[in-house]
């Protein structure tokens, strides 16, 4: 075996637009309320094997405005994109699927969210930078509670 097949291979294969959707349930009275609305945001993000050595990495984003109880808007993206990563040590691979794709998959999703969000008439939401790597941690150490959790007592 030559040692190119030994190096490692990280590459952006295509970064993709997977679904969007957007809901404005009280339009067209919500654009004549004054009160500046509230908004809420969600994150999740996944990756699975779609071949061998090349992954696909989702991030998703729902946006939920406010205004007093009624809903503005409610915008869910997912951006995906495909990886091919071949001969990544394996303690590295899952941090790279869920800390590096994600990044690199993100600034995607923020401008269609803005652009979905301002065609649908409001003022766009500019959504923060995410920092993948403790989003990472979080999501590994919630995993390992619940793992660890003792199993409720049945009652029969």
């Amino acid at each position: 075996m030559s040692d190119e097949n030994l190096q490692p291979v990280f590459q952006i294969q295509r970064v993709y637009l997977k679904d969007m959707s957007l809901e404005q349930p009280n339009s067209p009275g919500i654009f004549l309320e004054q009160e500046a609305p509230t908004i809420e945001v969600s994150l999740d993000v996944g990756a699975e094997a779609i071949a061998e050595g090349i992954y696909e990495s989702t991030v998703t984003i729902t946006v939920t405005a406010k205004v007093g109880e009624k809903v503005a808007f409610l915008v869910e993206g997912k951006q995906a994109g495909i990886f091919e990563a071949r001969n990544i040590p394996a303690d590295q691979l899952d941090p790279l699927l869920g800390i590096g794709c994600p990044n690199i998959v993100y600034p995607y999703l923020r401008g269609n969210i803005a652009d979905v969000i301002t065609r649908a008439g409001f003022p766009p939401v500019h959504l923060a930078e995410i920092n993948y790597e403790v989003f990472y941690q979080q999501r590994r150490a919630a995993m390992a509670e619940q793992a660890a959790a003792p199993a409720a007592p049945t009652l029969n």
